[in-house]
């Protein structure tokens, strides 16, 4: 488990200097070029083994349809690090089903990341931040710790699909964080919601217990609640406000919220 402060040196909103943006580009371009007509696990492998990629750690909410995505990373490779994030306010039955997975799968190496408790008696001492500003308690929980955990990775390996939103509808399976350097590898990104289930269903995968009881998406628990019938699967998250993402994605390399 690693815990993450203010002092940490976290590498996050900013580019190392001396940074060669359009070599990095470049690389991305040419890996893009190279896995474009290929599957998931061979983007993965190519993103686990291409020195082009760099080294790579995958981030895992271990939500709703991770276990698709960890699945096919235990395949490939159980001794990728696997970075958890637990704000503190996570569901019970997420940290009980992240154990659960973990084993099941045989993942070698995955680290839980909390922003240390200090930082977080500075900052929520009370802890309702959420009720007041909920960017910036997602920002102290989760963006925070990530930003800083992946300060000694040249990229990072996501579950984002083109499925998901407008915004995502023409995402590559490899981008640039312009202000970090960092390379964002999303496999999945071609696969729509029946081929994760399907896949879910062949490797008798073990479902979050909150799906099936109306939580499509899930979150922290203050700020997830379920969702009816015919609502969008994000309904759900931060119900009410004009929230759609908590900012562990980048826009442009900085840690911003951005549409689902």
């Amino acid at each position: 488990m690693f815990l993450l402060g203010e002092n940490t040196s976290a590498g996050g909103s900013d580019t190392a200097p001396g940074t060669d943006l359009a070599a990095l580009r470049a690389r991305v371009a040419t890996l893009n070029a190279r896995y474009r007509h290929h599957g998931a696990t061979a983007v993965l492998e190519g993103a686990l083994n291409d020195p082009e990629a760099g080294r790579i750690a995958m981030v895992s909410s271990f939500g709703a349809e991770s276990v698709a995505l960890l699945h096919l990373v235990a395949m490939v490779d159980r001794k990728v690090p696997v970075l958890f994030i637990d704000t503190r306010l996570l569901f019970a039955e997420t940290l009980a089903y992240q154990q659960e997975v973990a084993e099941r799968l045989r993942l070698e190496n995955v680290q839980v990341l909390r922003t240390d408790e200090a930082t977080l008696q500075k900052r929520d001492p009370y802890g309702a931040l959420r009720m007041g500003d909920t960017d910036a308690c997602c920002a102290l929980r989760k963006t925070l710790p990530l930003e800083q955990a992946l300060a000694g990775y040249d990229g990072w390996i996501t579950g984002r699909k083109r499925y998901q939103s407008g915004t995502r509808a023409a995402l590559e399976f490899f981008e640039l964080e312009d202000s970090t350097g960092r390379i964002k590898v999303n496999p999945l990104a071609h696969w729509g919601p029946e081929d994760v289930r399907a896949y879910m269903d062949e490797n008798r995968l073990p479902r979050h217990p909150l799906v099936a009881q109306g939580y499509p998406s899930i979150g922290c628990a203050p700020c997830t609640s379920k969702v009816a019938p015919g609502e969008d699967p994000r309904a759900g998250r931060w119900r009410g406000q004009q929230k759609e993402e908590c900012g562990i994605h980048f826009v442009n390399g900085r840690a911003v919220r951005q549409s689902a």
